[in-house]
């Protein structure tokens, strides 16, 4: 059903809406489908039922990316505020990515040595202050903590977000649906380019790519606009959510580089309006549900932490084990990542948050 009513403004709704908190709900959703896919390319279990089931549910699960860099658009332009200097946006920004990320990569390269397995310099280095997406070189972009190349994709955007929100304010509001979908061609486009380049370098520039991934991260900016100018028409969460899940279940049938990013792109942008509107609305939602928005929370540090500690849980337990005692090492491994994720955001991301607040009311007064 087609969502038509005329839609509050973000300057129009109070603080606890501009939240959209079924977005942080389905920030969960996301991180989960990583960690399956990550589990599923593990080795984990013996099992060729069990294998074949995870890989049913969870090989197109490297989606859950796409989605994160839609959000992060989407989310990031709904909350801004006329007058917001680009160095305090910055600024709020590396704080929240930041110390998650050095905190994890230490512990990561810390670990990767006692296993005899120690990154290399440059790796190490470049992954560090979170520059290893720009180098097509796949010993630098998934070295050291692997999950962590998307956050340099983040912090590209993040240092061009100032000038793009400029520029999309100046779009008259009944061009955006033509931005979007020339946005939308463009993602579909790039794996059509990517041919003339060899199978690593087409890989590094479809997925990992900082430039080519931007315009997943201005997909979600324009929908926000789209929202904000009372423009957006489109699905509700129910149908948004069919769709997502028909795409999904639909990847492996298609190309392979159209699958990465491409396929899944509109129908998440469609639930990701669909989720905000929801909360504009007041529509009741499972998203919104106290614990759904707690996991969903603590989804960031757990996608920063995931994958390496299915490689410990998977060190301990052993490989290819039968199929109780995988069963139980995946439960485990998923219970220790949220777990960590939880101290993680207890007692690293949210101080983080609180001393750059106090500091902010320094400067202001």
């Amino acid at each position: 059903m087609t969502e038509s009513r005329t839609l509050p403004t973000s300057s129009e709704v109070p603080t606890s809406a501009q939240r959209l908190p079924s977005l942080t709900g389905l920030r969960w959703f996301a991180a989960f489908v990583v960690f399956g896919f990550h589990v599923h390319t593990g080795d984990m279990a013996a099992d060729p039922g069990l294998r074949r089931v995870l890989e049913v549910l969870f090989a197109s699960g490297s989606v859950g990316v796409p989605f994160f860099f839609i959000l992060s658009g989407m989310v990031l332009t709904w909350s801004s505020r006329q007058g917001d200097r680009p160095s305090a946006f910055l600024r709020r920004r590396v704080a929240r990515v930041v110390p998650n990320h050095v905190v994890t990569w230490l512990v990561v390269l810390v670990m990767l040595a006692v296993v005899g397995r120690a990154a290399a310099p440059g790796p190490s280095v470049t992954g560090l202050f979170l520059f290893q997406a720009w180098v097509p070189d796949e010993a630098y972009y998934f070295g050291g903590n692997t999950p962590a190349w998307s956050l340099s994709c983040e912090m590209a955007f993040y240092a061009a977000f100032p000038l793009l929100l400029r520029l999309g304010r100046r779009i008259p509001g009944n061009r955006l649906w033509l931005v979007a979908l020339g946005l939308l061609g463009g993602i579909w486009l790039v794996p059509l380019v990517s041919q003339v380049l060899s199978p690593d370098l087409a890989y590094w520039f479809v997925w990992v790519f900082p430039v080519t991934r931007a315009l997943e991260f201005a997909l979600g900016m324009t929908v926000a606009l789209l929202i904000r100018e009372g423009r957006w028409r489109g699905p509700g969460v129910l149908m948004s959510s069919v769709l997502v899940l028909a795409a999904y279940a639909t990847v492996p049938l298609v190309w392979e580089r159209w699958g990465w990013v491409a396929w899944m792109a509109g129908p998440f942008a469609l639930l990701v309006a669909a989720a905000a509107t929801s909360d504009l609305r007041g529509t009741r939602s499972i998203l919104r549900a106290p614990a759904l928005v707690w996991l969903g929370e603590v989804s960031f540090a757990f996608y920063l932490v995931h994958q390496p500690l299915i490689g410990l849980v998977e060190r301990v337990s052993g490989h290819e084990a039968p199929t109780p005692h995988a069963v139980a090492a995946m439960l485990g491994a998923l219970a220790l990542a949220v777990g960590v994720a939880w101290a993680l955001y207890r007692f690293v991301e949210r101080p983080m948050a609180r001393r750059l607040s106090a500091r902010k009311r320094a400067d202001a007064a």
